[in-house]
């Protein structure tokens, strides 16, 4: 092998290193593969930069916005919603219903997306069947990355193949050129699912109701926050009266959660939200609740309803000239009711919250939310909610006004609301929907029918998507996972390096003698199963990038169809079910369905043994060798 040759290998090499540990994140490592071969003059600039300009990444680009106009218009939470009420409450006919129907969204959109607008609804559907929702978490992540499978734009990997074939002169997939072979692994998954992994799955059954009061009064004790709840009167002489409570910093200082303020009613302030009755009842004087805020000011006799640990509320009291009173029985209503309300938000892959600390994010003075808790998978026990880092998958407990935890809502790329009332807000542009519907349609029929090219017809329907008001420009770059975009437009180049230095033949080389004298369906399946085991721990885009070319090679040294090759390896790129960070759809439902790693690989390593003994069966009668 040249020097060349080991220098490529070499970066190749840092950069899986990379991917896997999470040292850097992955489009930074991308980008440095870019910068790496342009400086050792492995890529002149025009080559190392030619992933940019690919019609693979403007490809992708532009699916990201249809699948954006999707979301932003409440199609598929339309669709989703409509299916779930079709399904009614029996676990088995849910699961084949859910499986089915994300199977078939994600055909059409990102997998990551339809997850995350299916979720919540299926979260509340669990809870109103009384059926547990880890029976139905994994089936939503799992019938997602197979119904990536079903058309050509389902998953990047199946764009990255086909313009593999391209790009080699050869004629690229078709729309439904995957349909045939994903249909029976969709229906195949669903069958193993509701027959043997139903059972394997952990089973956390509620007993609770479908009202969002329920599902929050659930909240409350999952995490006993009535156990944690006390009440704070301000004395004469103490140091926090005259101070704001951006200023009193109770939670840094003594980790204190203010809930919500009681104040005897003198001069009604604007942000007052419940009014008690008279000025004085029984003798009493009458109070008032009110929401907390960065600048309200503490007053004398205020009773301050908080929530943290007893030795927390010692401190406190003692340095502040606080007295601590015991909780009353109405203290409920102070965490919940028609106005206030508690709930779980996950933060998605893009999140904007994601590295940073709920304090650098502004969090309370840019949502006016209180944040309880924080919860990791994996972790047992809440995060500090002061000092931690947050992270995707991570699932943080709110508290506050409805409207509020409602506002969120609107916000889907950087949070996914659980358990929240079904009619809380709709989506931005949710009379738009019959718009986006008849743009998706008419994409899929002009790529059907061969009048444009996948790339122009993505675009056209992205910028039609804008034009027509289903999506703002500005709601559209936001809708673009600028990661993954870079991922891809920063390793293609490496296939390319890869190509040049003779990796590439030399590794199809080797594939083909080592089991060529068996058949091509050997190395089919030797094709699927790299692709499926790297996937479990890199990108499958990545993956595809680098497998692709080999497979390419390999069938044109057999001088056989290269399409089952490409096509072993683009499935084989969807079928990540074995580790919850095999892809982020198995993250996002890691904490909803309370599941540990084992969960994953007891009921996905079977599943992907038996995805590649049906797709090795299947190839080549679909695709002839």
């Amino acid at each position: 092998m040249s020097v060349e040759g080991w220098m490529v290998l070499g970066i190749l090499t840092v950069s899986i290193i990379f991917f896997v540990t999470e040292w850097l994140r992955v489009d930074v490592v991308a980008l440095g593969v870019v910068v790496s071969l342009m400086v050792t003059n492995l890529l002149t600039p025009a080559e190392a930069l030619a992933g940019f300009a690919s019609t693979t990444v403007a490809t992708i680009t532009a699916l990201f916005i249809v699948g954006g106009g999707i979301m932003q218009t409440g199609l598929a939470d339309q669709i989703g919603r409509r299916v779930l009420a079709i399904a009614g409450r029996e676990e088995k006919r849910l699961m084949v219903v859910l499986m089915a129907a994300v199977g078939l969204l994600s055909g059409f959109m990102s997998s990551t997306g339809t997850v995350a607008v299916l979720l919540p609804s299926v979260l509340i559907v669990a809870r109103s069947a009384k059926i547990s929702p880890a029976k139905l978490m994994m089936p939503l992540a799992y019938g997602s990355l197979l119904g990536g499978a079903l058309t050509l734009i389902g998953t990047p990997p199946n764009i990255v193949a086909s313009e593999a074939m391209a790009e080699a002169g050869l004629e690229p997939f078709g729309f439904f050129s995957f349909t045939l072979i994903g249909l029976v692994l969709l229906a195949v998954g669903t069958i193993y699912m509701v027959t043997v992994a139903r059972h394997l799955l952990p089973d956390h059954r509620p007993d609770v109701g479908d009202q969002p009061l329920m599902l929050a009064r659930e909240l409350i004790k999952a995490h006993q926050l009535d156990e944690h709840m006390w009440r704070l009167r301000v004395r004469r002489g103490s140091p926090l009266i005259g101070l704001t409570l951006k200023a009193a910093d109770l939670r840094y200082q003594y980790d204190i959660t203010i809930l919500n303020v009681i104040r005897e009613v003198g001069e009604r302030p604007e942000f007052s939200l419940v009014n008690l009755g008279d000025r004085r009842r029984n003798g009493k004087p009458q109070t008032e609740i009110l929401s907390p805020s960065g600048d309200m000011i503490i007053n004398l006799d205020d009773v301050l309803i908080v929530e943290g640990e007893t030795k927390d509320l010692n401190r406190v009291s003692v340095a502040l000239k606080l007295s601590v009173q015991a909780p009353e029985s109405v203290d409920e209503a102070f965490l919940l009711g028609d106005e206030l309300g508690v709930a779980e938000v996950l933060l998605p892959q893009r999140s904007r919250l994601i590295g940073q600390t709920l304090t650098e994010a502004r969090f309370g003075s840019q949502y006016n939310l209180n944040v309880l808790a924080i919860l990791r998978p994996g972790f047992k026990e809440p995060l500090d909610i002061e000092t931690t880092e947050l992270a995707f998958g991570d699932t943080l407990l709110v508290q506050g006004l409805w409207r509020h935890i409602a506002d969120l809502k609107k916000r889907p790329r950087t949070f996914i609301v659980t358990g929240e009332p079904e009619a809380m807000i709709g989506p931005p542009h949710q009379k738009r929907a019959p718009v986006a519907l008849a743009i998706v349609i008419g994409m899929i029929v002009v790529m059907v029918g061969g009048w444009l090219d996948v790339t122009t017809a993505g675009l056209t329907a992205a910028i039609l998507m804008v034009i027509s008001g289903c999506l703002t420009m500005d709601e559209a770059y936001r809708s673009i996972d600028w990661k993954s975009i870079f991922l891809v437009a920063g390793m293609l180049p490496m296939s390319a390096a890869l190509s040049q230095t003779g990796l590439v033949d030399a590794a199809a080389a080797s594939l083909v003698t080592l089991l060529g004298e068996l058949n091509p369906r050997a190395i089919i399946s030797a094709l699927f199963l790299a692709t499926a085991l790297f996937s479990q721990v890199l990108s499958n885009t990545t993956t595809t990038v680098i497998i692709a070319p080999i497979a390419l090679a390999a069938a044109v040294t057999l001088g056989v169809d290269a399409r089952p090759f490409l096509m072993a390896v683009a499935i084989g790129a969807s079928m990540a079910f074995v580790t919850p960070v095999a892809s982020p759809v198995n993250t996002l439902v890691m904490t909803p369905g309370s599941y540990s790693f084992g969960d994953y690989v007891k009921v996905g390593l079977p599943l992907l043994i038996i995805t590649w003994i049906v797709t090795i069966i299947i190839l080549p009668f679909v695709f002839p060798l």
